[in-house]
């Protein structure tokens, strides 16, 4: 049998993982004491979980997050009206498999934006499909959509994904453009998939600045009744790190 014949048929069907293990088994002399079974059970779980890395990586590269935060780095000591328990359990993703939206509120520099990049970066560890936008990126990318015949193909991108996290919303002001854009995300992704939304701005305050009321009902309606409320409170965080720096 030619065995370097093997190795190279396996890095020619992608499985690199499989034919690394079976390089290092017949010139390391690696696991002998593995029955064939044994070994053959090794290579798959080997190359299944390079190529679950894999597509971990390429979902995180496609969300495109502004941080690398995970669910450790999370502080619950700070003074922010932060619950550990429910946090945590939103980061269990049930709230992706019903289809619920998660909003983050409070004033600047509490961390809201690494709350729900946090919980981006689980989803996507999971195996969902996540986009991340600030609120400014969101509304110059729809209106480029609009003016260059791209826009149902970034609403059918929007769509299809599992979460759409939209960070610092309100920040940047409403136009027709982005307040027809945001209905029909809403309602593509409505009892669908999830969005999470952080803001500066209080929720009762969400209507006055979507403007057109009729719009602004059918938005708000969606988007808050089926979602879970963090109203965070407290200093900048940012602050209390230069102060003790």
């Amino acid at each position: 049998m030619n065995t370097q014949s093997t190795i190279e048929k396996l890095k020619s069907l992608r499985l690199s993982a499989m034919s690394e293990l079976y390089y290092r088994s017949l010139n390391e002399k690696q696991f002998p004491e593995y029955t064939t079974d044994e070994f053959v059970a090794l290579m798959v779980d080997a190359e299944w979980e390079e190529k679950h890395n894999r597509k971990i990586a390429l979902l995180v590269k496609n969300a495109k997050f502004s941080l690398n935060i995970s669910a450790n780095d999370i502080d619950y000591s700070s003074n922010r009206n932060l619950d550990k328990n429910v946090f945590q359990r939103l980061l269990t993703l049930r709230f992706i498999k019903q289809a619920e939206n998660i909003i983050i509120t409070g004033p600047t520099g509490v961390g809201k934006s690494h709350l729900a990049q946090a919980i981006g970066l689980e989803a996507c560890t999971l195996i969902n499909k996540t986009i991340y936008y600030n609120w400014m990126t969101f509304s110059e990318q729809i209106k480029l959509a609009k003016l260059d015949g791209t826009y149902l193909k970034l609403l059918q991108k929007i769509q299809n994904s599992d979460l759409l996290i939209i960070d610092d919303f309100g920040l940047h002001p409403f136009d027709n453009y982005t307040r027809h854009a945001l209905m029909d995300i809403v309602e593509a992704k409505y009892n669908q998939s999830s969005i999470i939304i952080t803001s500066q701005i209080p929720v009762s305050k969400w209507h006055e600045l979507i403007g057109e009321g009729t719009i602004a009902d059918a938005i708000l309606d969606r988007l808050v009744n089926a979602s879970h409320r963090l109203e965070l409170s407290g200093e900048s965080l940012r602050k209390n790190r230069t102060l003790k720096g």
